[in-house]
């Protein structure tokens, strides 16, 4: 289907009520991370949908749909990238990757990059060598460095933590909430699916000059008495 059968479809889900909700919630205000995004008021369910419509898309139509200045538009063509590059040939898997990291300032809200991060970033680096996490963690953009941190969620998946750690060691001075929100949330996971030895190894090292969210969020599943021990582990 063309690139305006895409646009129309949709348009004909727009929901100006939900899109007064969202626009809300993804702090689309002046000043905040999200400002000046615009949404059609379209569920992630129903974009999801559209995305196995719309599975062949080609990489290139998917980037120039990146482009729209609509939440739900990027969101449709992230999601088609994750689907081919689940299925594609490495040829293709190559095209996509290098096609999503030049296109990062259209991944530009914490729901695109969580959705597709891991699987595309992640997924693309697994077998191969990961310095491009490093230069990504130290970019000045917020979601280059989203996007280094959640990428690990592939390997933390797979039984591999260091390079989550080693991201969360150089986003440790970082003073914007959602990367302590998705450091926190990356050490979470390698203590759930990994060892919570490993976590409290790290949290051992770190613990004390880790950002109080992040650190809430990365014992979020020990006990309320250990909890409590790392809350009260004293700051420099």
């Amino acid at each position: 289907m063309s690139r305006g059968e895409v646009i129309a479809e949709l348009e004909a889900l727009a929901n100006p009520v939900q899109a007064a909700n969202l626009m809300r919630f993804f702090k689309t205000g002046k000043g905040q991370y999200g400002e000046g995004d615009r949404f059609r008021g379209i569920k992630v369910p129903a974009i999801r949908v559209l995305s196995k419509k719309f599975g062949n898309t080609t990489v290139t139509d998917c980037v120039r749909l990146l482009q729209s200045p609509w939440h739900e538009d990027r969101m449709l063509a992230l999601l088609i990238l994750v689907r081919r590059f689940q299925r594609g040939t490495e040829k293709e898997k190559n095209e996509i990757f290098h096609a999503y990291l030049a296109n990062t300032s259209r991944i530009n809200n914490w729901d695109l990059v969580d959705l597709t991060a891991p699987h595309i970033v992640g997924g693309f680096l697994f077998e191969r060598d990961r310095a491009v996490l490093d230069r990504l963690a130290e970019s000045t953009s917020l979601w280059e460095r989203r996007i280094a941190i959640l990428a690990t969620f592939y390997f933390i998946c797979r039984g591999q933590w260091e390079d989550t750690f080693r991201i969360a060691v150089l986003l440790l001075r970082d003073e914007h909430d959602l990367i302590h929100k998705a450091v926190g949330w990356m050490l979470r996971e390698v203590g759930k699916r990994a060892s919570v030895d490993v976590l409290r190894q790290f949290l051992g090292e770190y613990a004390g000059m880790m950002p109080r969210t992040a650190l809430r969020y990365a014992i979020e599943h020990l006990s309320e008495n250990e909890r409590k021990q790392w809350m009260s582990v004293p700051r420099p």
